[in-house]
């Protein structure tokens, strides 16, 4: 089933109008790991996850983003005229999410959804599905997914961008360690990825995991917030722009292990996964921040 990328790139964006409010917001930080216990009196603890759950001093996270709309602002544009595809064949390769301006507690925006690249990769087939989102106010975000579909490449098209980030070799500047929850999966799709994949053995068995595993884009929240309680002082307005390449999986009930390297105005992050040796979990990932 071919891609058919001069066609997919000049359709038309697809529109609809999205809203939230704080119970869309709570659920979310409750579904990447946030306020397990906000009372307790343990210095280990951040004093601060009220933040995340309580309404009366509620913020948001920017990777909020990804899920507004029950998630479908940009995975919508796999139904793009010149894109067919066999869903069975796609993985979510990368992920990156840009702010204009603090998304607030309670709101309503446009959300438009495109093809914005159509990458060959020979084997493969990249595609980057655009949302934007824009209120009364104007922009509020923008978010990339990255989507790598097997067995679609070989149209004779661009090969785009392949470069991957060395680390530096000095140990992280800050290195923090985040358990997930048995049922992380279970409280996560609850925010609209209802993929079974997540949820379902029998589905991850065909798939080919011995387990439901993790969404990438749980992960991808829970590392953003360690970020941002670890080096921005909990404070999400300072974040800019947070992108990510999924290099591997994560089973519910693994820890991660999240090494961050420090420069003016950027974290450089890693992710792995402690119980399988520390295996790759995000890769190429840094968060801009004022």
């Amino acid at each position: 089933m071919p891609i058919d990328a001069e066609k997919a790139l000049a359709a038309e964006p697809r529109s609809s109008r999205i809203g939230w409010d704080h119970k869309d917001v709570q659920l979310y930080h409750l579904g990447i790991g946030a306020g397990s216990d906000p009372d307790r009196a343990d210095p280990a603890v951040d004093p601060h996850e009220l933040r995340y759950t309580l309404e009366s001093r509620l913020q948001v996270l920017p990777s909020f983003a990804t899920v507004v709309g029950a998630g479908m602002g940009g995975f919508g544009g796999l139904a793009a005229p010149g894109i067919d595809i066999d869903l069975a064949a796609v993985l979510h390769g990368g992920q990156s999410v840009r702010v204009h301006r603090p998304i607030p507690v309670r709101g309503s925006a446009v959300q438009t959804s495109k093809i914005a690249a159509v990458y060959d990769k020979g084997k493969a087939a990249v595609l980057v599905l655009r949302s934007e989102a824009a209120d009364d106010e104007g922009p509020l975000w923008t978010n990339d997914a990255q989507i790598y579909v097997r067995g679609e490449g070989g149209f004779g098209g661009e090969r785009g961008p392949s470069e991957r980030v060395a680390y530096p070799e000095t140990a992280p500047d800050h290195s923090v360690r985040r358990p997930v929850r048995p049922d992380q999966a279970l409280l996560y799709r609850l925010s609209g990825d209802w993929n079974p994949l997540h949820a379902d053995p029998e589905f991850a068995a065909r798939a080919g995991f011995d387990r439901p595993i993790l969404h990438g884009l749980c992960t991808y929240g829970i590392t953003l917030k360690a970020v941002t309680d670890t080096v921005l002082g909990g404070d999400v307005t300072r974040i800019r722009s947070y992108r990510t390449r999924f290099a591997g999986i994560v089973f519910p009930g693994e820890t991660l292990s999240i090494g961050m390297w420090t420069a003016e105005n950027q974290v450089r992050v890693e992710v792995r996964a402690v119980e399988r040796d520390n295996a790759m979990v995000l890769g190429d990932t840094f968060v801009d921040h004022a």
